[in-house]
């Protein structure tokens, strides 16, 4: 069974930083895309970034340069630092592994 754990949500200021981490167990990151998905309330559910399993990276233009996706395969984790949230950032945040496997989400708000 394959299975995704968010950590690290929270209520931050604007200009803060963030790290999420997504914990899997049941099948090894580095053999799918992974990435972080975000949904605001009444919007869509968006990509914010993607990973390979080359290592190759994709952001939405909304992130770039302030989020960084990255893995560990040895922990068997994804993780999306955060730097310069602003207020448009607060969401629910997933993780996904090939945009199968899902987690539960993490919530994440960012105060003016």
């Amino acid at each position: 069974q394959v299975r995704l754990l968010e950590s690290g949500g929270g209520l931050v200021q604007a200009g803060d930083s963030l790290r999420l981490s997504c914990a899997a167990s049941g099948r090894r990151i580095g053999i799918d895309v992974a990435g972080w998905y975000r949904q605001a309330p009444g919007k869509q559910r968006d990509t914010v970034a993607t990973i390979t399993p080359a290592g190759g990276t994709n952001y939405a233009d909304s992130v770039k340069g302030r989020f960084t996706i990255s893995r560990d395969i040895a922990k068997n984790t994804v993780y999306l630092q955060m730097n310069s949230l602003k207020p448009d950032d607060t969401a629910v945040y997933y993780c996904a592994l090939a945009e199968i496997f899902w987690g539960q989400g993490t919530q994440v708000t960012v105060s003016s």
